[in-house]
């Protein structure tokens, strides 16, 4: 970003009206100018290659196509690449970690005090980090680790188990053996201290591994 002119931002979203809003709540700011909207990851190119924002404020949902984190990684493989500050109503770790490896800056929830947003924007197009305070204790508390950490393929197993899927669906999905898929609810069983399904997803959920 350069000195002495507005942080240009581009919003994606899939709901007009959350974009709306948040435009109109940028407008209020005057080192704050929303330059382009964006729905899905085909519209999101194209506005951010001709808008060249210094910041994206991405949702993780977007509607049936790829979601905010490929968007994310999508958008940081382009030549200089705007920064990007998810902006989403989740906090699981799954969700957080995958946004952070996608290359993501900042992490808010959408519940988060207008000034909260509106330093992340401007932390975030200095190139510094902005996480709501939940995305940051759920980092630390990674990092602490006081529990064996469960994979990205447990997490996704763990989200198959929540949907219901028995193990030979779950192996079907996942493209391995039922035996495969054993192993690794022996492994999320350990890891989350439990020994049921139901209360594999339980623990998932309360520990905010996976969403409700």
């Amino acid at each position: 970003m350069s000195t002495g002119r507005s942080i240009r931002v581009v919003i994606v979203d899939d709901h007009p009206v959350v974009r709306a809003g948040l435009r109109a709540l940028l407008a209020g700011q005057p080192d704050l100018e929303v330059v382009g909207e964006a729905h899905d990851i085909a519209s999101a190119e194209t506005t951010v290659s001709a808008q060249h924002p210094d910041v994206v404020l991405m949702d993780l949902n977007l509607g049936d196509g790829p979601g905010g984190a490929d968007v994310t990684a999508r958008l940081r493989g382009i030549p200089d690449p705007p920064e990007v500050l998810v902006l989403t109503t989740y906090d699981t770790e799954a969700d957080i970690l995958r946004c952070l490896e996608a290359g993501a800056r900042g992490y808010l929830l959408k519940d988060a005090p207008a000034e909260q947003l509106f330093a992340g924007i401007r932390a975030v197009a200095r190139g510094e980090p902005a996480l709501a305070p939940s995305v940051a204790a759920t980092l630390v508390r990674r990092t602490a680790a006081p529990l064996p950490v469960v994979t990205e393929r447990e997490v996704e197993v763990l989200q198959l188990l929540a949907r219901g899927l028995g193990n030979k669906e779950m192996a079907r999905v996942l493209l391995v053996s039922e035996a495969t898929v054993k192993s690794h609810l022996s492994h999320i069983y350990a890891k989350l201290g439990v020994e049921t399904r139901s209360g594999a997803v339980a623990a998932a959920i309360e520990q905010r591994v996976i969403r409700p």
